[in-house]
């Protein structure tokens, strides 16, 4: 019968830890098939009997009742691909009823003379340094332009291959060590192996011990027959009684409602206090408001109108509230109403600084914030010392935070596997003893049913010669059989 190698924990430990050339020769190693065979005396014919007693053969054993207990799934792989499918379409339908519906919109807006969204300008950002040289030297091709984007090329080079070059040898550094700290761990794994392998064979021996004990009760002259009731087989359950935890679950949900129940309380409180801070907040600007009108009755001054849109805002007012303010001004009708209007009006006009002028043209901003950003402006104003010295100060404050934060993650790496080793090798020294029982456990199950058997023909009156013949297949099952121990 083939055997997967895989099952024994011992194999499972060295799989989990060695690399991959050491798993191959591992693997290659406990590849194999053991075969059950007992070489006969020579005899010409078999005896039935004896076949019965060599094998350890129970006159009526059932098949597990589980064993052609059938579960099966329906077919619904193409359900997922069907959903898919349909999805996506679903979501395309979707989106062109949008664009339909959003067509009606528009033609309702101009249809009815509504303020529709303002145009916006393609505002093209040049963020990166390198960009930013490159568009002066094709804008303004001059000496000093060209000098500077190359310096700014030039640095950034440099900058590259610096970083190439630091970056391949904290990897180096990080792989040598990461090598001794596997060699160390290798090494530490050799004696928590041996106990492992050590004490299987010893459990072997003292189940051979112990079991050939009592089968030379039955071989030997001793006629004192033993039944099989009363007879302990195995060490017991490894297991812990679980206490039972009805008072702590309990105590949780009823912390946990009294949390629940008292954030919300403070939830509510905070919201109160906050409601009471932005009443007297708007009670103040309602006074500012005030204020200005009645200082500026008889005029109507852009800074006064600017000023009133602002407070009009923040306080979200009514349109009632507005018109009945500035009622008490010196303002036409119309120009109370176009005041209203701007004030609940949805979106504002951009800055042309920042945006452009409102049509549908690209534009160009420039927004740097990069160390090489210095250097260009060092040498297009060469003449400016402070420009040479920023340049300095920021590059190598930017190098010295590169190179530390190099140093700090390969230091951080190397630490994290040393302390990773060092709880394998503690995690793997703890299963000892759970393998071993794991491995107790596994070998009494293989030969409880064969002692079961051997006690009950005893206990029916077999002759000893055929009792000799059982023991010792059961003595050669326990040294043997599964599960295996590999060398």
């Amino acid at each position: 019968m083939n055997v997967n190698q895989f099952h024994d924990g011992e194999t499972l430990r060295q799989q989990r830890n060695l690399t991959a050339p050491q798993k191959r020769t591992n693997a290659y190693t406990k590849e194999g098939v053991v075969v059950n065979n007992f070489i006969k005396d020579g005899k010409n014919s078999v005896n039935m009997d004896e076949m019965y007693d060599t094998l350890v053969i129970s006159d009526n054993v059932k098949m597990p009742s589980y064993l052609n207990e059938n579960i099966s799934s329906k077919e619904k792989s193409l359900i997922p691909i069907s959903g898919v499918a349909v999805g996506v379409m679903g979501a395309v339908g979707l989106l062109t009823a949008f664009i339909r519906k959003n067509a009606g919109v528009n033609m309702e807006i101009e249809r009815k003379h509504l303020e529709k969204l303002p145009s916006t300008t393609r505002n093209v950002a040049i963020n990166q340094e390198t960009h930013q040289a490159i568009y002066r030297m094709i804008r303004n091709p001059t000496r000093k332009t060209i000098l500077a984007g190359s310096g700014v090329l030039a640095l950034t080079s440099m900058a590259f291959m610096g970083k190439t070059f630091f970056d391949g040898f904290k990897e180096v550094w990080v792989k040598k060590k990461e090598a001794d700290i596997q060699k160390n761990l290798q090494e530490n794994l050799i004696d928590i192996e041996t106990r492992s392998f050590s004490g299987k064979i010893q459990i072997i021996r003292s189940m051979l011990s112990q079991r050939a004990k009592e089968f030379e009760k039955y071989v030997s002259g001793s006629n004192n027959i033993k039944t099989f009731a009363g007879i302990s087989f195995g060490e017991g359950k490894f297991s812990k009684d679980k206490k039972d935890g009805s008072l702590k679950y309990f105590l949780l949900g009823a912390g946990t409602v009294a949390s629940i129940i008292g954030l919300g309380f403070w939830s509510m409180k905070n919201l109160n206090a906050g409601k009471k801070y932005l009443d007297q907040s708007i009670k103040n600007k309602k006074n500012i408001i005030n204020e200005i009108i009645k200082t500026s009755k008889d005029s109507s001054k852009d800074a006064d109108k600017m000023t009133l849109k602002t407070l009009f805002n923040e306080i979200d007012a009514s349109k009632e509230y507005i018109q009945d303010s500035l009622q008490k001004l010196n303002w036409k009708h119309e120009e109370i109403e176009d005041f209203t209007k701007e004030v609940f009006k949805a979106t504002a006009k951009v800055n042309e600084a920042m945006g452009g002028d409102g049509s549908d043209k690209t534009t160009f901003y420039s927004h740097v914030d990069d160390y090489r950003a210095h250097l260009f402006n060092y040498l297009l104003n060469t003449d400016n010392k402070q420009f040479k010295q920023l340049f300095f100060g920021i590059t190598g404050l930017t190098a010295i935070s590169y190179g530390g934060k190099l140093a700090g993650e390969a230091i951080k790496e190397v630490q994290v596997k040393k302390i990773n080793a060092e709880t394998e090798i503690n995690l793997q020294n703890r299963l000892v003893s759970t393998e071993l029982r794991n491995f107790k456990s596994k070998k009494d199950a293989a030969i409880q049913p064969l002692v079961e058997e051997f006690y009950r023909q005893a206990a029916n009156g077999k002759p000893k010669e055929e009792l000799k013949v059982m023991a010792d297949n059961i003595l050669f099952e326990i040294k043997n059989g599964p599960p295996f121990v590999y060398s």
